[in-house]
């Protein structure tokens, strides 16, 4: 396979990403899009993913949404959902664009937020093949509850005063995206700080504090509720003791997808990116995958 650097136009901003192109595929075929969760990045182990998808034939694009990684976006690091839904319509409206692409043949693979954003995309979309969302955030109140009355009191607090000081141009204040239990940060269990710095290559720095204005906006963010809307084949990969995104929330909404498929998995939120665990997740999504959007259509 082929990896290159591409680029794709996001509202004012461009989208960072990389394109894999399977060896030997000559004529248009599926392409999955793909990129992370809450202050993810694409070097965080979205590669390893990648890769066997493309090693199966399957062309893949990967980005980094705006404000993040490689991506354009001022002030950097801003978790902000409605530009990441949006990056996701541009991203579509790229790969769509694309002659090597089948349109018809679009795959979207989201993680943890990612999850949840493929998720109310694909439904509004209506045109998508396929939907993988990996342990995927649906419930904003839920997963805001599993920080605890401490922490999420600290974040809410400093939510309100980087809002304000963002309607007056001022420097963002921010809150960690990993932190112990009741620290000012988006995710306080007791597995998040090993499994977080678990997804991250050597020697690579990637910034762990977010502006804190999105903590006013994921209690009410609930991406699980477009499962029932989806149209097309879904597989959703449950952790079953998950710390940040419940499992029984999560289970509550998709299983409300018409077409979808719920895989659990005896795991905590990070470990279905690392050994042991990430290989038999990749084996079930490209099961998945060659059953609902095969590389060779019949």
């Amino acid at each position: 396979m082929t990896r290159v650097d591409v680029r794709f136009a996001s509202g004012p901003h461009w989208c960072a990403a990389w394109m894999y192109e399977p060896s030997g595929v000559e004529v248009p075929g599926p392409v999955i899009g793909m990129a992370h969760g809450l202050g993810g990045v694409r070097n965080m182990r979205l590669d390893v993913f990648a890769e066997r998808f493309a090693a199966e034939g399957y062309r893949v694009l990967v980005f980094d949404y705006r404000h993040f990684g490689e991506s354009e976006g001022e002030p950097r690091d801003l978790l902000d959902i409605k530009r990441q839904i949006d990056d996701w319509s541009a991203a579509l409206f790229y790969v769509r664009s694309l002659p090597q692409v089948d349109a018809k043949r679009i795959v979207l693979w989201g993680t943890s937020f990612g999850g949840g954003h493929v998720i109310h995309t694909a439904a509004r979309d209506g045109a998508v093949a396929a939907v993988i969302s990996q342990c995927p955030f649906t419930d904003g109140f839920a997963s805001m509850r599993t920080l605890g009355l401490t922490s999420m009191v600290k974040v809410a607090v400093l939510g309100v005063r980087d809002a304000l000081r963002g309607f007056r141009g001022g420097k963002p204040l921010r809150v960690g995206v990993v932190g112990r239990r009741g620290d000012a940060a988006l995710m306080t269990a007791r597995d998040v700080l090993d499994g977080y710095a678990a997804l991250m290559p050597t020697n690579y720095e990637h910034p762990d504090r977010v502006p804190a204005r999105v903590a006013l906006r994921i209690p009410f963010y609930y991406p699980g509720r477009a499962a029932a809307d989806l149209n097309c084949p879904a597989l959703f990969c449950v952790c079953m003791k998950d710390s940040v995104a419940p499992p029984r929330s999560t289970i509550w909404h998709v299983r409300k997808a018409r077409l979808g498929r719920i895989k659990r998995y005896p795991t905590q939120h990070f470990e279905i990116y690392v050994e042991p665990w990430c290989d038999q997740v990749i084996a079930d999504q490209i099961e998945f995958l060659r059953s609902t959007v095969p590389v060779a259509p019949a």
